[in-house]
């Protein structure tokens, strides 16, 4: 991910945003030494995919021991 300082962003926004969209490119924002934001290509992923994805699958047998254990170990809030 490529650093780039606030100013250069702000002058060569539009080219930045080209790198994104063409490219994939990632860009780190600094100002004033530190990391304020990340620019990044918007995932395409869409719920039908992980549906897709889900349904062709193999079944876990263990995940059914896994998911009860983690409860075990982890306290639920519950709201009132």
């Amino acid at each position: 991910m490529s650093e780039v300082s606030a100013t250069d962003a702000a002058r060569n926004f539009a080219d930045l945003l080209d790198a994104i969209e063409h490219d994939g490119a990632h860009f780190t924002i600094v100002r004033r030494g530190k990391a304020v934001a990340h620019l990044e290509p918007v995932r395409s992923g869409r719920g039908d995919d992980v549906k897709q994805m889900l349904r062709e699958g193999s079944v876990d047998a263990a995940w059914r021991d896994d998911l009860a254990a983690m409860r075990e170990v982890v306290a639920i809030q519950h709201r009132t």
